[in-house]
């Protein structure tokens, strides 16, 4: 890693501190990442449900609110079709349960991953419209699928789209669109999961209801902070950066998601290792209870994952979070098998800038998995795509300062379809064109890349002493969270410091752990999870990267240090 270091500190940051009554430290990084007066630091801090944007500023609202409130009060039959990863999931427990409290009939479509691919197909369409349906809502798909939204317009069906995807040059022959993407969207938070663009629907329709005066005859409101616990998880397992309105959901979302009042939730956390009233990070959502979530759809039928947010009782929930645990663990065993294989293939072409691996028999539900960790191990744009009757599909993910949907728009000639956004993506090609796909998606990265993008950086927010790592400081720095993509948690570093290293196995596999003793803070452990290769570099003084917080030891709280990276003392 190449450790990027932070500006020096200016009196600026130190007088934002004393004015907000805020520890140096955390000033310091508030005023590093933008927010420089009282009043934007302020906001950050405190910001509330009451700032969330009108959805009504979102480009389609009026549109979208306008045709489901005709069908509620016509009671025309609306299907609402979702993806099948937690954002689409989670979209379509949300949106389902809030039309239902309002008295719509509802229907919901979660196509299977492994049958029937990303996105909508004319034969399930074609289904849904004898079946009744007379509105269709995409949610978390869509904006790509300018042929079967046509088709269902043939059909008699009128269709609102919900997405939060690159939007194509040609929109789809839709009713209304929502996406805060596309031209002429006045929303300021532009990058929402499909998550928060329903959850914004709904903020439209139950402002238009109230308005009608629906409520006013004995209806009970729906309480949409309930529904935030759903729009957090949505939120932090897509990736989206935890700023704006995302930054308010996920706040919200997280005290939801501690409280469980959902059955669904509350059986989450226990197959997950939580307690029920146990607080729940966006960590906590990336690596424990989302990745169950995605489980189902990945190695099966995602309608489990839908169930499990939507039903009333804890003993169904129960019996389907095991199901969910099940297809997680299953999840990793295939998992490793391929990681292994594409690490394999990446090695052989690490000379490139960009990385196609492709193979016949992988599971195409954990490929995109698979891609991040080979994006972790090489740093490279890395597609991963997995062929099954000559047909592949395919998973991206990228690093930053390339734009996945840009190079896959330049390599088009050789894909069936594509879609997705910056960071990830998703395609589709025949076998006859994977060596064709792979020179022009490397040609197009070694044109863009340089050596030097090639190489991971550690950005440091500030360089302190152990003594400056006291309860204190820890505490005023979890007040910038929520954090996550967009808001990461600080990384501080120490230098020169002396350690005794202990290594420690990895009951899972894999590399072990380098636990480091610091002799400037004897109580402190640092814990470098996967580092055990470092071990050799602590024999004299050491500069660390690490993020710090607490961990709870036989009831007692304690500082805990995490590395990111150590280095031999410059």
């Amino acid at each position: 890693m190449r450790w990027v270091y932070p500006e020096p500190v200016t009196d600026a940051a130190d007088r934002l501190g004393a004015e907000l009554s805020l520890h140096p430290l955390a000033a310091r990084i508030l005023y590093r990442r933008g927010y420089r007066t009282p009043a934007e630091a302020h906001a950050f801090l405190h910001d509330r449900l009451a700032d969330l944007p009108d959805p009504f500023r979102m480009k389609g609202m009026n549109a979208a609110v306008e045709r489901i409130l005709r069908a509620i009060h016509e009671r025309q039959k609306v299907t609402l079709w979702g993806d099948y990863d937690v954002d689409g999931v989670s979209s379509t427990a949300l949106l389902s349960m809030f039309l239902r409290e309002v008295g719509a009939e509802v229907d919901t479509y979660i196509p299977h991953r492994l049958e029937e691919g990303y996105g909508l197909n004319r034969e399930a369409i074609e289904r849904i419209a004898r079946d009744g349906t007379r509105v269709l809502v995409t949610l978390d798909c869509g904006i790509t699928s300018h042929a079967e939204v046509a088709r269902a317009r043939e059909l008699g069906l009128d269709v609102v789209v919900v997405d939060h995807h690159a939007v194509p040059d040609t929109m789809p022959p839709a009713n209304a669109v929502l996406n805060p993407l596309q031209p002429g969207c006045d929303y300021p938070t532009r990058h929402l999961c499909a998550g928060g663009v329903t959850f914004n629907l709904c903020m439209g329709l139950r402002k238009r209801l109230r308005d009608e005066g629906a409520f006013a005859t004995g209806r009970k409101e729906p309480n949409l902070r309930a529904y935030l616990d759903l729009v957090a998880l949505a939120t932090v397992a897509d990736v989206v950066p935890l700023t704006g309105a995302n930054r308010i959901f996920v706040k919200v979302g997280l005290e939801e998601l501690t409280a469980a009042r959902r059955p669904g939730v509350r059986a989450l956390k226990e197959v997950a290792g939580l307690g029920p009233d146990a607080p729940v990070s966006s960590g906590q959502i990336g690596f424990r209870l989302g990745p169950r979530i995605n489980a189902a759809g990945r190695m099966d039928d995602a309608a489990v994952g839908l169930r499990l947010l939507t039903c009333d009782s804890l003993e169904e929930a129960r019996r389907l979070a095991k199901e969910l645990d099940a297809a997680n663990a299953e999840r990793q065993q295939v998992e490793q098998q391929i990681l292994a294989e594409a690490l394999e293939q990446a090695e052989a072409r690490r000379h490139a800038r960009g990385l196609v691996l492709h193979s016949e028999g992988w599971h195409p539900g954990v490929i995109g998995i698979v891609a991040s960790r080979v994006v972790e191990r090489y740093h490279r744009p890395t597609v991963l795509v997995a062929f099954q009757n000559g047909v592949g599909r395919g998973s991206a993910r990228s690093i930053e300062g390339f734009h996945l949907v840009e190079a896959l728009r330049g390599c088009a000639e050789h894909l069936t379809r594509f879609g997705g956004h910056k960071a990830a993506a998703g395609l589709s090609l025949t076998q006859d064109r994977v060596l064709a796909f792979r020179d022009a998606f490397e040609a197009w990265a070694n044109a863009r890349l340089r050596d030097d993008d090639l190489v991971a950086r550690c950005r440091i927010d500030a360089v302190v002493t152990p003594n400056d790592v006291n309860e204190r400081a820890i505490e005023a720095l979890s007040r910038l969270g929520p954090f996550g993509h967009g808001n990461p948690e600080p990384v501080l570093a120490a230098r020169r410091l002396a350690a005794r290293p202990r290594v420690l196995e990895n009951k899972r596999g894999g590399a072990g752990h380098l636990k480091l003793y610091l002799e400037a803070a004897p109580h402190v452990e640092a814990i470098g999870f996967g580092m055990a290769e470092k071990v050799a570099l602590t024999e004299g003084p050491i500069d660390v990267a690490f993020q710090a917080g607490f961990d709870e030891f036989r009831g007692e709280r304690r500082i805990s240090l995490k590395l990111k990276d150590l280095k031999i003392a410059e």
